[in-house]
């Protein structure tokens, strides 16, 4: 093994296939799956590449979440310097236990498998509704702008009891928010925008208690407004975002491996492999996981001090072949179930069984109602999303 690729200067970000991650760190990762990386702010920190090795620091409590303690790998994006670092009660990803663990208790049990299936029905009706808007509107459709992104709009709408005639403010916040070029003062005024919606939704909830997620944690009475409001956004913000994005890349990924998708079509009873072997091989969330070690702590040979960075570069590790053989290779009957496409450890997704439910039942409705989708451009014609925090494609173009 050779030492040959440079320490990187940030987060390798340039993607040379809409699929696989970025050439710069698959060569690091094959080198030393623990690397140093010099941050934007001149911190010298590490980089982690290898899936055995991601895992570690995610499960590690040394390694803390707090997000007044991070450093971001890239100059642009929510975590540029100038932009609102303090951390608002409520923000359970951004934290550690005790805080956290308080937090999440509060949730979990509303994410759980058994409640996710009881939302099936709910989810279908959404999921029909909108390719009944499709099959009935004009062709090329966009398929992000007609399916990808109200679906789990709509259903985090139901689930948190959000008027759905509010779905375009927090979609343009949720843009404005993980655009990596939008300037540090419309991203502040975004999150302050985003946090008033949600505190007058937390009043209304109070006033007007409905049967929804939202109003469950005010009649709860173990949270303040505060709390309520942030965790609000949260669930919010990554209720729809990640999910969206994952079924249009999913499909644009399909659609360019003909034989995985004929594969699917011929036997639906391979939809949940599919979804998470497409987790696995797109994995959107292509800047951080981040970290920061509170110890000093040896990983894979290499000595992490006390108050060092860390990013996780989940694209790598779900491509890492010591895991995944032939990981460049879209594979639907491949046992997928250990990518960290939703994380690992006390931080993985809370909402992992729901996107899995709009994904299988999202796939499976989609390609089962077109049997003749296609990409209406050429391939090299779509617009892909890297410009964002959340990695996939802005508009798909699609004709049945």
């Amino acid at each position: 093994m050779t030492d040959a690729t440079p320490v990187p200067q940030g987060l390798p970000m340039e993607r040379q296939c809409p699929f696989s991650p970025p050439r710069g760190l698959v060569e690091l990762r094959d080198q030393r799956p623990v690397s140093r990386m010099t941050y934007p702010d001149g911190h010298e920190g590490w980089l982690v590449t290898g899936h055995a090795q991601a895992r570690e620091v995610l499960a590690n409590p040394r390694f803390s979440s707090r997000g007044d303690l991070a450093r971001a790998p890239i100059p642009t994006g929510p975590m540029a310097e100038g932009t609102r670092r303090f951390i608002p009660r409520g923000a359970l990803t951004r934290m550690d236990p005790p805080e956290h663990t308080r937090y999440r208790r509060l949730l979990t049990g509303e994410f759980t498998v058994r409640r996710m299936r009881l939302l099936e029905p709910m989810i279908q009706g959404i999921v029909d509704h909108q390719l009944d808007l499709m099959a009935g509107g004009d062709q090329p459709a966009d398929l992000v702008a007609d399916f990808a992104l109200p679906v789990p709009s709509l259903v985090i709408c139901a689930l948190l009891g959000v008027p759905t005639t509010d779905r375009p403010l927090f979609e343009r916040e949720t843009r404005t928010l993980f655009s990596l070029d939008t300037p540090v003062e419309d991203r502040n005024d975004a999150l302050r925008s985003l946090g008033a919606y949600l505190g007058r939704l937390v009043a209304d909830k109070r006033a007007n208690p409905r049967d929804d997620l939202l109003s469950g944690l005010v009649a709860g009475g173990q949270l303040d407004d505060e709390e309520l409001a942030t965790m609000g956004m949260v669930l919010l913000v990554a209720g729809h975002e990640t999910t969206a994005n994952m079924l249009a890349h999913g499909v644009f990924a399909l659609l360019r491996h003909p034989d995985q998708l004929a594969l699917l079509r011929s036997d639906p009873a391979l939809l949940p492999d599919a979804v998470e072997e497409l987790l696995r091989y797109l994995s959107v969330i292509h800047v951080g996981p981040l970290r920061t070690a509170l110890d000093d702590i040896q990983l894979d040979g290499q000595l992490i001090r006390a108050g060092d960075s860390v990013t996780v570069s989940v694209p790598a590790a779900n491509w890492d072949p010591t895991r995944f053989p032939e990981p460049d290779r879209l594979d639907i009957t491949r046992r997928s179930t250990s990518h960290l496409a939703f994380g690992h450890g006390i931080h993985q997704c809370l909402g992992q069984q729901l996107a899995r439910v709009e994904m299988r039942i999202g796939f499976g409705s989609l390609l089962g109602r077109f049997p003749g989708l296609r990409l209406a451009v050429e391939p090299d014609a779509v617009p892909l999303r890297s410009d964002m925090g959340i990695y996939g494609v802005h508009q798909l173009p699609v004709a049945w």
